[in-house]
């Protein structure tokens, strides 16, 4: 494959997309794949942690996160939940998307409100049968995968909270690390989406796009990472990531956030926004041609950008279902070596509610792809004394039954899929396996000099 610059058309955006609720019938069938997980895995129940910045694993069975407070949901083999709620979410249990027992725990409120109703959490969970479960799979929100310690016994849950299960339970081998069941490689839950949630979380992934062509467009000399940060952020939604516009040194003084610095011609420039269902970024120079670029850098092209953007491009038309995890890590390793362009992460990853779940694409993966996973198109070059290169968005893969499914149920989503991938296949020359299902507006599009708007990186 040859990569060049061509002066080719923008992509389309969706500015008025209209969000999918989860239907109930999603929600009942996520309950069961939790359910079917604790009894190939012989656990009695589930503890689900869930707080603001780690609540995925709990909202995807309850419908939302704690907000600023801590929660537990806990779930018996026979589908009967618990949601133990600080002071300002017990309301929230009369709303959640599964029936429940609500079980009031002022210590999971903000700090130094009333603890009135005050019970020891080792009293809530013998109450609620822990004691007499033979194993209990505490969920967190991190799959570990260390190669020094039993991965079982690592818990990511405040210490109170694991130190209140440990008095309850009869013995140290009763908990186990139970979050596999969720976000594992192999048979976790989340990992495969059905068509309703696709057309939920595309819009997130949509809504990230178009912002980040916005944002693409509006960068010029003197333009404050300020101004370009605004236009990251869209309809008052929360973001899954830190947003980023960053020109010039980043992480000065420790910053991460957009500061009203001024772009200067030749800077470095760095652009990230993440909603719900998908992420965009984008890295390259505040540039119109080579010349200017800094010294020492005027070889970007040859030496980051188009080495990148084959490798994203491989990565586009190599995936497919059925495909390994570790066919796909081993393509991009021998199209954009590791050694030689300094990616260190998986080279693609899962991605739903939050930015990263996990990912199957890793060396020696033997992990099938499956219709309906969700990735996010994840490799990160770091090629000393040179910019980024960065075109990160949001893929499914689908099989007939899926493709029909979406083409019936929701045909506004199919007819969006269908322009993104024409444009992929016939604007950037990227041939695609049907199984592709673009959920970004701007997937495999890569203008590495910010001020030539419509120079972007082609097969050639």
């Amino acid at each position: 494959m040859k990569v060049e610059l061509s002066l080719v058309a923008e992509p389309t955006v969706f500015p008025k997309v209209d969000q999918v609720t989860l239907s109930d019938e999603t929600m009942a069938k996520r309950l069961k794949k939790i359910v079917a997980g604790m009894a190939k895995n012989q656990l009695d129940m589930v503890v689900v942690y869930g707080d603001k910045e780690h609540g995925s694993n709990f909202e995807y069975l309850t419908g939302f996160i704690p907000r600023f407070e801590e929660a537990l949901l806990i779930l018996k083999a026979d589908g009967q939940a618990y949601l133990l709620l600080g002071n300002e979410n017990v309301k929230m249990a009369s709303y959640a998307r599964l029936e429940n027992t609500v079980i009031h725990v002022p210590y999971f409120s903000l700090p130094n409100q009333p603890m009135d109703g005050e019970r020891l959490l080792e009293d809530i969970f013998q109450e609620v049968g822990v004691d007499q479960a033979s194993k209990v799979g505490v969920v967190g929100w991190k799959l570990f995968k260390s190669s020094l310690q039993g991965n079982q016994k690592l818990f990511d849950l405040p210490h109170y909270v694991v130190r209140a299960l440990e008095k309850t339970v009869s013995g140290e081998e009763v908990l186990v690390n139970g979050t596999e069941l969720f976000i594992g490689e192999t048979i976790g839950a989340r990992t495969v989406a059905n068509a309703n949630e696709l057309a939920h979380y595309e819009y997130g992934a949509n809504l990230a796009s178009t912002c980040m062509l916005s944002a693409l467009n509006a960068v010029k000399v003197g333009e404050r990472e300020s101004e370009l940060g605004a236009l990251l952020s869209a309809e008052g939604q929360n973001h899954s990531v830190v947003t980023i516009a960053a020109t010039g040194q980043r992480f000065e003084k420790a910053n991460l956030y957009p500061t009203h610095k001024k772009m200067r011609l030749g800077d470095r420039v760095s652009l990230t926004t993440a909603f719900k269902g998908g992420l965009s970024s984008r890295a390259g120079y505040v540039a119109k041609h080579q010349s200017d670029l800094p010294e020492g850098e005027q070889d970007y092209l040859e030496r980051v950008a188009f080495p990148y953007a084959k490798g994203v491009m491989t990565w586009l038309e190599t995936i497919k279902v059925g495909l390994t995890g570790g066919q796909l890590y081993q393509t991009i390793e021998e199209v954009l070596p590791k050694s030689q362009y300094g990616w260190s992460l998986n080279p693609g990853h899962f991605v739903a509610d939050e930015e990263w779940l996990g990912s199957p694409i890793y060396a020696g993966s033997q992990v099938t792809l499956k219709s309906g996973m969700m990735f996010q198109v994840d490799i990160i070059p770091s090629v000393p004394g040179y910019a980024g290169a960065s075109m990160e968005e949001c893929v499914a893969i689908g099989d007939q039954s899926l493709r029909e499914e979406l083409q019936t149920n929701y045909p506004e989503l199919w007819e969006r899929i269908q322009t993104r991938r024409e444009y992929l296949i016939h604007v950037l020359s990227i041939k695609l396996s049907e199984d592709v299902l673009p959920l970004s507006n701007t997937v495999g599009y890569l203008r590495p000099y910010l001020l030539s708007k419509q120079a972007v990186t082609v097969v050639g």
